[in-house]
Formats: structure tokens, C-alpha cells, sequence
């Protein structure tokens, strides 16, 4: 999966779990104090990724140790979350 596939399948992932109601960015925040998901959603938002990993033939794993610090997060933003996706289907 290159990027661009994984930017779309993020982008539309966060899109439903906010039912549509922002317009999002490859730089928006998906953690810290700017994040428009709470974390109930951004749960919500790794379960339905790991559906769709699952559906292209790779296991995603978010639950590193650096998964949840604001300077190395693949959540720090859609755009990190997004590669990170590229690159676990890579593996």
C-alpha cells in the first residue's frame, strides 16, 4: 500500500468516527490538546483500522510503547498515522 492509499483510508476512518463533522487535514492532531477525538474514538479509529489491515492481509498494531507520546506518536496527526499504516503493510 502506498501513502496516498493510506492517507484516504485514515482520512475516511477519522471522518466516520467524527460522523463527517470537520473537514480534516494530513496535519490535524490526532492526540494532545488540538484533537478533535476524544479516546473513546481514537480507540475507535484503531479498531476499524486494524478491520481494514485485515482486509488488505496485514495485522496492524497500534499499541507500541511510543504509540502514545505527543514527540514520536503515529498519532501525533492523520499524516503520521497514515505512514505508519503504509509502512506496517509493508511488512
Amino acid at each position: 500500500m502506498n501513502i496516498e492509499q493510506a492517507k484516504e483510508i485514515v482520512i475516511g476512518v477519522v471522518s466516520e468516527a467524527l460522523g463527517g463533522k470537520a473537514e480534516l487535514t494530513e496535519d490535524m492532531q490526532l492526540i494532545g490538546g488540538e484533537s478533535l477525538l476524544d479516546s473513546m474514538k481514537l480507540v475507535e479509529v484503531c479498531l476499524a483500522l486494524e478491520d481494514v489491515a485485515d482486509e488488505h492481509g496485514f495485522e496492524f498494531d497500534w499499541t507500541s510503547d511510543a504509540a502514545m507520546s505527543k514527540s514520536r506518536s503515529m498519532f501525533r496527526s492523520i499524516g503520521a498515522l497514515a505512514t505508519e499504516f503504509a509502512s506496517q503493510s509493508e511488512t
